[in-house]
């Protein structure tokens, strides 16, 4: 019989042959074999540790990572899957199977045997180990450390208990989230209430209007002149009418159910949340920290809680009194257009005038933008970017490859003489019935050579949610939509240009987290780079390129409303570093209540009663970012120095600045976790990073002389 192709464990998936019956089939006669192979290597390792000669690398390390890696292949592509093509039986296999997911990686974790091969092999003699081989080893103690290795008896078994319920609470969590966000709808019918909104957003409203049987009062189909129109709370939806439109009854109603979202009735996260946070605190004291955030940060870059406090706090005060003169400055623009919100702005009204003081001040019209930036000419000025950075060519390779919707594209990556390198695949569109908001970069498969030398060569789920095609007219991007795809396709190639061929140390795989945003926050300053944004902004449908005064807006309004973005990080930060360590529910205060407080000195506007944004604060409760949002932060430090290094040969300059992409590429995207961050960044720069070119980059460096 041939394999199920959910337990191939290899190449990239089918996932078309991929189903939720497949799913509660195959995984636990996955588990059920992995428990047996774990089960022999322990037996084989006890004999070998009973000898008192020294153990290798390879009698240990590569058993070790088949075991791990046939369980992230499986479970990773129904993960995957769920967050791209969910469906209520998708759904249910997920929480089904997941429990002993769970219980197998603690087995894995916490197996005595492994932690004292892993031991006995970390005290080998210095000659038999380089130095990732050791950084590697190092990581996977402290991991089994974090897995309860040390726990005996009860403590072990409340510990299993209590990773299973967080699991469980992390999907469901997220579940709420997706479903809150695609059940509230509203339906317009008079077209002044979208007075304001562009037209191409008129478009998408209508589409989902049809979409959802709606019809106009005649009986006619949906149509973006005549309506109805039916609002969402997804971002190609949400953005374009809480920025635009005029009626701000209409705004508020809007904004109000967006930061509403999963907090009542059946999908109501708030109770998840308390426990979430209550379980973390619980489980990081079995395991001798303090709190959950002390815990977090044994395997980051920043050294305790106080240098991330210390790192926040410096940009909070820097921020601050430009996030107050910018709230000033939508004050006296809404009262010079007469508006009645003028002396009483609230959070509805702060897009809405901001945009209309950037068409002002720079006369520069976001929206009107959009024309210049179709997708297919975006990823051609990318990926030749990324050419003239790195020397990679990037081809497309639709139908080499099977994918999981029909948006979704591949693409092959290779050096200058052909060789390939990598793949990825992109889908870029948002589907919000069935597709987790947001944009994320996930590994497929990874670099690794096996024991007859054959490679595998890493390739990268690259996903974003930006406005999808409508009729004849491609995804035409906002400027934000460019940023976010260069802002994955940077965690992508680190991902695939790694070097690296120990798999638990190439690409991201061993990078401490507060570092691993460095490779896409720098492509994101690409964006406002002359040669690479007027090499890929033409007008769609004429091939005009992006007028030099429209280039020239965007570079003058970089750092537009920099005081309120940077602020609005700091408030995310904080909130998730202090909830992480210092809310307790002996404190008689909800985590609301508790983030309301930090909001007093880190927010110009206050939360508005209806503002329950933990509730969706996915980052932190269904994702990797739990007492780590600060990475964000850490990494710009990084990735504005990084830039800067670009700018001090100057950026006209080809020569230098592909010399300065090599030394990138051979440092920062090609060493992954083989060495630590700051080393990598050493190597690369010849120094320390400083913060100077953040404050410089956000225009924030007025407020500190």
């Amino acid at each position: 019989m041939s394999t199920p192709e959910l337990l191939r464990g290899e190449g990239l998936p089918r996932f078309e042959a991929i189903d939720p019956e497949q799913v509660n089939k195959d995984i636990p006669a996955l588990l059920s074999s992995l428990n047996e192979q774990l089960e022999s290597l322990e037996t084989s390792l006890q004999q070998r540790l009973a000898t008192p000669s020294p153990l290798s690398w390879d009698e240990l390390m590569p058993s070790l990572h088949q075991l791990g890696e046939r369980l992230r292949w499986s479970w990773g592509v129904v993960s995957h899957l769920s967050g791209v093509r969910n469906t209520p039986e998708l759904r249910e296999a997920h929480a089904k199977q997941q429990p002993e997911v769970v219980r197998f990686s603690n087995r894995l974790g916490q197996s005595q045997v492994l932690h004292e091969a892993l031991s006995r092999l970390k005290t080998a003699p210095a000659q038999t180990l380089d130095g990732t081989q050791s950084r590697i080893l190092d990581a996977e103690l402290l991991s089994m450390q974090h897995r309860g290795v040390g726990l005996r008896g009860d403590a072990q078994e409340d510990f299993n208990k209590t990773s299973e319920r967080l699991a469980a609470l992390s999907t469901s969590f997220s579940n709420h989230v997706l479903d809150a966000t695609q059940t509230w709808s509203l339906v317009i019918h008079e077209r002044a209430q979208l007075r304001g909104v562009p037209e191409r957003a008129l478009e998408i409203l209508a589409a989902a209007a049809r979409e959802a049987g709606d019809q106009a009062a005649d009986g006619s189909e949906p149509s973006a002149a005549e309506g109805p129109w039916r609002l969402g709370l997804d971002m190609p939806r949400y953005i374009p009418v809480i920025t635009h439109a005029k009626d701000r009854k209409l705004r508020e109603r809007l904004y109000k159910a967006h930061v509403s979202r999963a907090s009542s009735g059946d999908l109501d996260n708030a109770p998840l949340i308390e426990e979430i946070l209550q379980l973390r605190r619980e489980q990081a004291s079995r395991l001798g920290y303090s709190s959950w955030a002390e815990l977090s940060l044994a395997s980051k870059m920043a050294d305790d809680v106080a240098a991330v406090e210390s790192l926040l706090e410096e940009l909070r005060a820097s921020a601050m009194p430009v996030a107050q003169q910018e709230l000033q400055e939508l004050r006296e623009c809404a009262l010079s257009h007469g508006a009645s919100e003028a002396d009483s702005l609230a959070p509805w009204d702060v897009s809405h005038w901001a945009e209309q003081l950037r068409r002002e001040r720079f006369d520069l019209d976001q929206e009107a933008l959009r024309p210049w930036f179709p997708l297919p000419q975006v990823l051609e000025g990318l990926f030749s970017l990324c050419e003239r950075l790195f020397s990679i060519h990037i081809r497309a390779a639709d139908g080499e490859a099977p994918i999981w919707h029909e948006d979704v594209r591949f693409f092959r990556v290779m050096d200058c003489s052909g060789e390939d390198l990598a793949a990825f695949y992109l889908d870029p569109f948002s589907r919000p019935a069935s597709k987790r908001g947001g944009a994320w970069m996930d590994e497929c498969l990874s670099r690794r050579r096996n024991a007859d030398g054959d490679l595998t060569l890493p390739v990268a789920y690259l996903i974003c949610n930006q406005t999808p095609p409508a009729g004849d007219t491609p995804s035409l991007m906002s400027f934000e939509e460019v940023e976010t795809l260069f802002h994955e396709f940077g965690h992508g190639l680190q991902h695939m240009l790694t070097t690296v061929e120990h798999p638990e140390a190439a690409g991201i795989n061993n990078v401490e987290w507060d570092a691993v945003e460095l490779p896409s926050q720098f492509m994101e300053n690409w964006c406002l780079d002359r040669s690479t944004l007027m090499g890929m902004a033409r007008h769609w449908q004429t091939g005009e390129p992006l007028p030099e005064a429209d280039y020239q807006k965007l570079c003058s309004s970089r750092t537009f409303m920099q005081g309120n973005g940077t602020l609005r990080q700091v408030h995310f930060a904080l909130t998730d570093l202090r909830l992480h360590s210092q809310w307790t529910p002996e404190q008689k205060i909800s985590p609301d209540q508790f983030r309301r407080r930090i909001a007093e000195t880190t927010s110009v506007l206050q939360p508005v009663e209806e503002d329950r944004f933990l509730c969706a604060f996915g980052h932190i409760f269904a994702g990797g970012y739990a007492a780590g949002y600060y990475s964000y932060k850490w990494a710009e430090v990084l990735s504005a120095d990084a830039f800067a290094a670009f700018e001090e040969v100057g950026l006209e300059k080809d020569d230098d600045v592909a010399a300065t992409g090599e030394r990138f590429r051979n440092t920062i995207l090609s060493l992954g976790g083989s060495l630590r961050p700051a080393e990598i960044y050493r190597r690369f720069r010849g120094r320390d990073a400083t913060s100077a070119a953040l404050i410089r980059h956000t225009g924030l460096a007025a407020s500190t002389s």
